[in-house]
């Protein structure tokens, strides 16, 4: 394997000019001609899917191999979101799931594709996952994925880079989307390309639809196609894959954010009342490559503001080669090289890592004064619910620090002395590294940060209420920690009595009928082995519940700033899990299908429900859900509806899944299975 060799380009001298002020693109002469109007046309599909991460590829897979005309919009050029314009490109993945290769086909396809690729999983040398590879290899293994599949299930793609919906239609009693508006932006003429500025300096231009001095934009019009079914009661599905849940919030249904409330189903939220500010942090991540000789690093302007935040956080990562190597994405003949004990193979000039560092790059706001993702309430505030006004609904500002965050962190790795958690005398320079920028390097930017940031976390939708879930459905912590919650004081000193009993009904299950009736007494109660069953499973997921909690204060690199207190709490490993269809059913929308981040669960539970192979499991269960559901003439909803009773299409569904190697639950999953201890996270 050969060495990777990225050039300059020109347009890195912006990345260089906009450390000293982030300076913006400038516009053309105030001599130009007028703007013409926007482009405007019209697309129709069976299946439209917004936001091409991967749960958004997996659902156009799913359903270009079932032939249908699919139009797949994402707001960067890149398909894949983590593993590409995210940059995390390091696969999260439990112990015996990568052993097993138990993945939805889908997901074993693209391992397939980076081992034919490298001649292994790894383009590099990490110790974070056996899979890191380049970001920009990432979107071609999908790309090359996508057209295998149209091709082999006679399917269309439409596909529809640098796209934002804008405005979604409705029937007369809004409980369908009968139309989508978008816009797509492409650079103006006599501009640099795309993929120059920062996201935080283009979002604001790419959902306004008249042109700019920036950007040129297409109008397009989504619609069914025009001759459904008879008596069909639906021409088409949307499916909500973005990010952050932003269809969720543009269609104005029912969705939470941030901590939950503590309850016996979430007993350790550090809260009693819902805080929408205070979700995961979110990362821009870079790539950097060691070199053989001291680099210049010329000092952001506004690196004294963010320095007090950075760490290596533990004294066994306090040491720059380790940090590197931990999700190291390029190594030349690695395989061939020597090992050292606890990081990998030796750094040598060449080598490129990728940064996704908590007290690094992670951004961490908590506050409503600089919260990323906005509420309801301040969508409300800000007019972006009103009709046409849709902006996206993120904080600009807060986008701009994360990049400024970034940067600065760079800096700190190769010139910073200090560190906020570990004291003076640890952090020691190291120059020898350059920072990779340019439409050619890793991240496929001139700026070199991720096109978009890592999303840990997203609005999550409320299911429908039922009998057994009369406040809507939702997974929730103890359907899948690992916790005993016995052996913990914590919950006796901090739940109230009436909370802390019903916990224990809870988690007593069918030993609960041969309880004494009244107090349950926890030490009656044996310790959980296995997660929650859900009849309507379609998908799969399992990771350990893992936190990047928001800070404590505003703004998160405020000097002496601590982390959340408490949300760390439920940290720790967690059952094998499931995905249910009631997650993905959101309230009052029949076509709307809602997959990623989005789904119907808890903030504690999404620490777990949020990496690449559960994004890929519940993606593959929304396209072949809204491939099924044409093809019986049913809304998802009329699947599960009579639960608990038997639902035959239901079964048929999930039945389908299995034949296609799409995974609904997990190897002899039963009430009668308790032995769960193969299945590690670790």
């Amino acid at each position: 394997m050969s060495r990777v060799a990225f050039r300059f380009h020109p347009l890195a001298l912006w990345f260089l000019s906009s450390l000293l002020g982030w300076g913006a693109i400038a516009a053309p002469s105030a001599q130009a001609q007028p703007h013409p109007s926007p482009v405007s046309t019209s697309e129709t599909c069976e299946i439209l899917i917004v936001g091409g991460g991967l749960a958004g590829t997996a659902a156009a897979y799913e359903a270009l191999l079932a032939g249908r005309t699919v139009c797949l919009t994402e707001i960067t050029d890149w398909l894949g979101g983590q593993v590409s314009s995210q940059g995390t490109s390091a696969l999260d993945e439990a112990n015996h799931m990568r052993a097993t290769r138990f993945f939805p086909r889908g997901y074993n396809e693209l391992r397939r594709h980076i081992y034919n690729k490298y001649g292994g999983l790894s383009s590099g040398d990490c110790w974070v996952s056996v899979s890191c590879f380049m970001p920009r290899d990432g979107h071609e293994f999908l790309w090359q994925q996508l057209q295998e599949a149209a091709r082999q299930g006679n399917g269309k793609l439409k596909w529809f880079p640098h796209t934002i919906i804008k405005e979604l239609g409705y029937s007369p009693d809004r409980q369908q989307i009968t139309r989508a508006i978008a816009i797509q932006h492409e650079a103006a003429p006599a501009t640099p390309p795309l993929n120059t500025e920062p996201l935080s300096q283009i979002i604001a231009d790419a959902y306004q639809p008249q042109n700019s001095p920036r950007l040129h934009k297409t109008l397009i019009h989504f619609t069914p196609p025009a001759a459904p079914k008879p008596n069909a009661p639906t021409p088409w599905y949307v499916i909500e894959a973005t990010e952050t849940g932003e269809i969720v919030a543009l269609a104005d249904i029912p969705y939470r954010l941030g901590l939950d409330p503590v309850s016996a189903d979430n007993p350790s939220s550090p809260v009693k009342t819902n805080d929408p500010y205070c979700t995961q942090g979110f990362t821009y991540t870079f790539a950097m490559e060691r070199t053989e000789t001291a680099q210049p690093q010329p000092v952001p302007p506004f690196y004294a503001q963010y320095a007090p935040y950075f760490s290596y956080e533990h004294p066994n990562n306090a040491n720059l080669d380790r940090v590197f190597t931990y999700r190291r994405i390029w190594s030349p003949n690695f395989r061939q090289r020597s090992r050292v004990a606890g990081v990998g193979a030796a750094v040598l000039p060449g080598d490129i890592s990728m940064q996704n560092w908590t007290w690094g790059n992670d951004y961490r706001p908590g506050t409503a004064q600089d919260n990323l993702i906005y509420t309801r309430d301040q969508l409300q505030q800000r007019g972006e619910l009103s009709p046409g006004n849709w902006q996206g609904g993120l904080r600009t500002e807060t986008l701009r620090r994360g990049e400024e965050n970034a940067i600065a962190y760079y800096y700190w790795l190769t010139t910073g002395t200090t560190d906020s958690q570990l004291g003076t005398g640890v952090k020691q320079p190291a120059p020898n590294h350059r920072y990779l920028a340019g439409l050619d390097a890793p991240m496929g930017t001139v700026h070199g940060l991720s096109k978009y940031p890592y999303i840990r976390e997203a609005r999550r939708i409320i299911g429908r209420p039922s009998i057994t879930y009369p406040q809507g459905f939702s997974v929730n912590e103890i359907d899948v920690s690992k916790i005993d919650y016995r052996d913990e004081s914590y919950y006796r000193e901090n739940l109230d009595p009436a909370t802390y009993q019903q916990l224990w009904k809870l988690l007593s299950g069918l030993q609960l009928l041969q309880l004494p009736v009244g107090a349950i007494d926890s030490s009656q109660v044996k310790q959980r082995t296995r997660s929650t069953i859900f009849p309507d499973a379609v998908g799969i997921a399992q990771y350990a519940m893992d936190f990047h909690p928001c800070m404590a204060e505003s703004p998160p690199e405020k000097p002496g700033n601590i982390e959340r207190p408490g949300v760390r709490q439920a940290h720790g490993p967690a059952y094998p899990g499931e995905v249910p269809l009631r997650a993905m059913i959101p309230q009052r929308l029949d076509n709307l299908i809602v997959t990623g981040k989005s789904i119907a669960n808890s903030t504690i539970a999404a620490s777990a429900y949020r990496v690449h192979g559960f994004e890929w499991s519940v993606g593959a269960a929304a396209g072949t859900t809204a491939d099924f559901a044409l093809k019986k003439g049913v809304l998802p909803y009329q699947f599960v509806d009579e639960l608990p009773r038997p639902e035959p299409l239901l079964a048929e569904l999930r039945d389908l899944l299995e034949r296609q190697n799409n995974p609904t639950a997990f190897p002899d999953t039963s009430i009668f299975n308790l032995d769960w201890e193969d299945w590690r996270v670790w």
